[in-house]
């Protein structure tokens, strides 16, 4: 009944966060209306997704450019502008833009992926936390300070308590951003004054 170009989608979107197999097939047909034209379109915007590499430094997705192309570093790891020795650990790229949106932060990021409930930090997050110790050994000998820039919850804390003793003697200080934040919010979706603060009153 259903067509199988259809099913196809169906089964791929429907693994994606919040989409289901309901919301994936009323996607489908809507994007099957579009047309010819504007179908090849959102194509080629999937396709030009796998220009995407990841930074040798944060492991943030950035698209490559030639001047940063021998370091395979984003444009952040790659300017003398930002504080190198002040690190935010973040869990998502979003996080990053919704950040650099607040225009208050001058450092540069670690992004180390999505953390389970219990906080338990997979051997990828270890290996990207390793990563970054013999990063600020060898350049700084520590961090001036490290934000642990998670969300603001009770799981939030305990991702935070599972990378900071990741990170003991790693920097001079480590902090977290400041409760302006709602208890239970999500950083990418914090508006800018919201976010801006909780980076100026970071603890």
């Amino acid at each position: 009944m259903i067509p199988e170009p259809i099913q196809r989608f169906i089964e791929l979107f429907s693994k994606l966060p919040s989409l289901g197999p309901r919301q994936a097939t009323r996607l489908a047909f809507l994007i099957a209306g579009k047309g010819k034209a504007e179908i090849r379109e959102l194509a080629a915007a999937l396709a030009s997704l796998g220009a995407l590499t990841s930074c040798a430094e944060c492991f943030a997705r950035y698209t490559p450019h030639t001047s940063h192309a021998a370091q395979n570093l984003c444009s952040i790891c790659n300017t003398s502008d930002r504080a190198q020795n002040v690190v935010a650990i973040i869990e998502r790229d979003t996080d990053r833009i919704a950040m650099e949106g607040t225009k208050k932060f001058r450092g540069r990021y670690l992004v180390i992926g999505e953390i389970g409930r219990a906080g338990i930090l997979s051997p990828d997050q270890k290996m990207r936390i390793q990563h970054l110790k013999n990063s600020l050994v060898k350049r700084f000998g520590k961090a001036e300070e490290i934000i642990l820039a998670l969300n603001p919850s009770s799981i939030g804390d305990l991702q935070a308590e599972s990378i900071a003793k990741e990170l003991t003697g790693s920097a001079s200080r480590v902090t977290r951003l400041g409760r302006g934040l709602p208890a239970g919010g999500e950083i990418e979706f914090a508006d800018e004054d919201t976010l801006g603060g909780a980076i100026e009153n970071r603890r």
